[in-house]
């Protein structure tokens, strides 16, 4: 009753060199009776559980492969010597784990599946030189006999290489080169399903990962994935009827094959992407499903329940007789001897339990595996097509809420008509015609503004996506996506160039359950670091990752305001942790990417100012940042430079993925003249001593981003000790009224228009009066240093008596939000936050009434 180890499984197996053949393959088979039989009694008396059984199976199948072909190797280099390729290095032979045995999840009567391979080509080096091709296809064929021939002490596994390159009829063992060139010209939709379990059982599996990776696993997400996995399940289903499977439990209904589906249509779909998924059981891909919000928790629950019980299901089929088998038996002999084996009182109440685990699993399945769209979009579809008259297509349009029908029709002949869409290959054109009915009708739909706008933002969304087909795959196989999509280009013209240039971001939408989640900051950070570490060494790669990281979730923000009663606060707030996580992570990663690093952890750290200090950042805002660090080690200046200027290089260079941010540094020390980074100590000095209001005023609303805490905790002593300086009330004040008024005259709007952040009593007016308020009232009012908005700062200052009227710092409180709020629905549209002279103008005239109390006394 012992539980046996891989480790005990693998001694077992140790045989004496100069072992006769005979008593080689007597001492396997023998092996796997005693294992096998000890591996039986254990899981029916209810020692083992599923998770024991499968790894000392496919444990036994390793074990064994490996004896067979180091006991063969040895006999054939007896004979011609050792493979070596061009340069003499040894030669191995590379035996590949397909299916169950590649997933460690094998089952106690199973074929196992293997594909052989060996490195390079070259010639043994005996006095009776063969090639490398003929010594290993020798030695596969000695290992396939040696596990699956039929003696009198039974077999050790049924063998099946029938998954190798052109199957039955190719080659039995090919070299790594012919077997990428196979798949990069000649693999097939199944081959790469198949794939994804595939490992090396025996031999150098770094070499076989690096050729089949690119192969299973796409750079980009491939939604094509649900088609073929699709016409993969008919073939399937047709089979189960041709031959009446409909009790076979692994291919039937709500079988052990549906939920392998489910599982590795996300890999397919997600793995190139997600390098988590890239593993091999299917019970850890579920795991990851629910970990990531791929899937939820309570369904990926569920789904192992039912696929465990399946499971040990077909392993008490395959007791009875030794064989593959997952169909339920007839006899009423066979019946009886699996009731006593799952413990059920009769059959129906087996098949009444069974009934429940298949139609949960169907019901999962059906869910995911949806069939393609067939309401009843005739009319649009004709519409679309150009099969309507012009008139009545005008006429659906008008019908249906479309005020502009005239140019509507001539658009979709345009766009239908164009040399893009003409020259689309025919499945992406396919895939466009299923989707453009479904946009006519959605687009007719929305409220938000009219169906015309609707229609043509996501048209051209569709047009600027439409080369890539697995995006067309995407919004054609999940039509609630192609809903949000379209509500949320017809609430922003801003969303629907960002996701134009950006399509990968489709994919966020497909589960509102994250998409409308709430940031959380911790949370993004552990993901983020998660990423970069997985991409480590692949600068470029970790470049991409981070920018589509930055591009989701702001997805993810522009949905939560767009669709949800999300306030603006609560917006900038999420703008500005986002921002403050990459500028964290990035830190870490580009120092450890760099070469000449004297520190496993740098002295350095990331100051923000402008909007990123005052946690008001927007969606098209830059990082207004500088650098600091306190290292006394000899080259530190050199070093951090060059540091800081990689961090800088990191933000702006535009990659295949875009832009991570646009990134100022002009508030550094003597600006861009001087240094990139600086030290704690020169940073103090110039403060003190060389600095402008201007400067003073910027420090206001600076904060400690990411890097060192200690060389932080610095900084925030420098801003407190600067901000409580005592000053000149009467030149301070003259030299900011200065200062602004050179800006207006710079920035001189129309007669007839209001600029909401540069006119008079607009935006600046009351930033300025609250870094005024803090600059000649915090060495009275220390409190007045905490970096906590413009608005709760208006509102301390009337708390404290400095701005008399508390009714007007309200006011004025309650305007700058208002022009904040303005400015922001602004830029989601594509427009200047400019509005008519007439507009806004109790909110002004509090601004400017409070300006001027505090500069011309009243």
């Amino acid at each position: 009753y012992k539980t046996y180890k891989t480790e005990n499984v693998n001694a077992l197996f140790l045989y004496e060199k100069n072992i006769e053949e005979s008593v080689f393959l007597q001492q396997i088979r023998l092996i796997r009776q005693r294992l096998m039989a000890h591996m039986i009694v254990r899981d029916l008396n209810g020692l083992a559980d599923f998770a024991e059984v499968v790894e000392i199976t496919s444990a036994l199948a390793e074990s064994a492969i490996a004896a067979a072909a180091d006991f063969y190797h040895a006999r054939l280099a007896e004979v011609y010597g050792m493979p070596r390729d061009a340069s003499g290095q040894p030669q191995q032979l590379i035996v590949v784990g397909m299916g169950k045995l590649g997933g460690r999840e094998l089952n106690v009567s199973s074929d196992i599946d293997l594909i052989f391979a060996y490195e390079q080509e070259g010639e043994t080096d005996g006095a009776k030189s063969i090639s490398n091709q003929d010594f290993f296809t020798r030695l596969g064929k000695k290992v396939i006999a040696a596990l699956d021939d039929v003696t009198a002490d039974g077999f050790v596994f049924r063998v099946d290489m029938r998954l190798r390159p052109f199957g039955s009829e190719g080659a039995l063992v090919c070299n790594l080169d012919a077997l990428e060139d196979y798949y990069q010209n000649y693999g097939r939709e199944w081959e790469r399903y198949a794939w994804i379990k595939g490992r090396a059982v025996y031999g150098p599996e770094v070499a076989l990962s690096k050729v089949m990776k690119p192969f299973v696993f796409r750079k980009y997400l491939d939604f094509n994935a649900y088609a073929s996995m699709r016409d993969l399940k008919v073939q399937i289903q047709r089979d189960v009827v041709q031959r009446r499977l409909s009790d076979n439990i692994k291919l039937g209904r709500g079988g052990i094959r549906e939920v392998e589906f489910i599982a590795q249509l996300f890999q397919l779909i997600r793995g190139g992407q997600v390098p988590d998924l890239q593993i091999k059981p299917t019970l850890a891909v579920l795991d990851c499903l629910a970990a990531r919000d791929m899937l939820p928790a309570e369904d990926v629950a569920a789904l192992k329940q039912s696929y465990i019980y399946l499971r040990n299901l077909e392993h008490r089929l395959m007791y009875i007789d030794d064989q593959q088998t997952q169909d339920l038996p007839d006899s009423e002999t066979y019946r009886g001897y699996l009731l006593q084996m799952v413990g059920n009182a009769d059959w129906a109440s087996f098949m009444a339990e069974l009934n429940i685990h298949r139609d949960r699993v169907q019901r999962f399945f059906d869910a995911i595996f949806k069939d393609e769209q067939s309401d009843d979009l005739q009319e649009e579809a004709a519409l679309w097509q150009g099969t309507l008259s012009v008139t009545e297509g005008e006429q659906w349009l008008q019908q249906h809420g479309y005020t502009r029908s005239s140019d509507i029709v001539h658009l979709l002949q345009q766009t239908r008509n164009s040399q893009r869409i003409q020259q689309l290959p025919e499945q992406s054109r396919r895939r466009l015609d299923q989707l453009m009915p479904l946009l006519l009708r959605e687009a007719s739909q929305q409220q938000s503004t009219s169906p015309d706008t609707a229609l043509i933002r996501t048209l051209d969304l569709l047009e600027s996506i439409c080369r890539r087909a697995s995006y067309l795959a995407l919004l054609a196989e999940f039509p609630d996506a192609l809903a949000l999509i379209v509500k949320l280009c017809a609430a922003s013209p801003w969303i629907a160039q960002y996701v134009s240039a950006h399509p990968i971001l489709l994919d966020e939408l497909l589960n509102k359950q994250t998409l409308f989640k709430r940031l959380d900051a911790a949370q993004l950070k552990i993901e983020l670091t998660r990423h970069m570490q997985q991409l480590a060494g692949d600068v470029e790669a970790q470049m991409d990752a981070m920018r589509h990281f930055k591009h989701a979730s702001v997805l993810k923000i522009a949905a939560q305001d767009l669709m949800t009663a999300l306030p603006l606060e609560a917006i900038s707030d999420d703008l500005s942790a986002l921002a403050d996580v990459i500028l964290q992570v990035s830190v870490q990663t580009v120092w450890q990417n760099l070469p000449f690093k004297h520190l496993e952890v740098p002295k350095f750290a990331v100051i923000g100012y402008g909007k990123l200090g005052g946690k008001e950042l927007g969606y098209l805002s830059d990082l207004d940042i500088i650098f600091l660090f306190d290292d006394d080690a000899e080259r530190a200046q050199e070093i951090y430079a060059r540091f800081a200027q990689r961090i800088n290089t990191w933000f702006n260079t535009l990659t295949n993925a875009g832009l991570l941010y646009e990134t100022d540094l002009q508030l550094r020390p003597d600006g861009n003249s001087g240094l990139l980074v600086s030290t704690v100590e020169a940073f103090n000095e110039y403060q003190q001593h060389k600095a402008w209001v201007w400067e003073h005023q910027a420090i206001t609303r600076a904060r400690f981003v990411a890097g060192d805490a200690s060389i932080g905790a610095a900084f925030e002593q420098i801003r407190h000790q600067l901000l409580c300086q005592p000053r000149d009330m009467q030149a301070l004040k003259q030299e900011i009224a200065d200062m602004r008024e050179k800006m207006r005259e710079a920035h001189k709007p129309k007669a007839d228009r209001f600029e909401v952040k540069q006119g008079v009593g607009g935006i600046i007016d009351v930033e300025f009066m609250v870094q005024y308020l803090v600059l000649t009232q915090a060495a009275q009012y220390p409190e007045l240093t905490d970096n906590i908005g413009n608005i709760a700062l208006l509102q301390r200052c009337a708390k404290l008596g400095l701005i008399e009227s508390a009714a007007l710092a309200e006011q004025v409180a309650d305007a700058y939000r208002e022009y904040r709020t303005l400015i922001h629905h602004a830029k989601l549209q594509g427009q200047e936050a400019i509005v008519a002279d007439d507009q806004l103008q109790a909110e002004r005239a509090a601004v400017v009434q409070l300006w001027q109390t505090l500069f011309n006394g009243g």
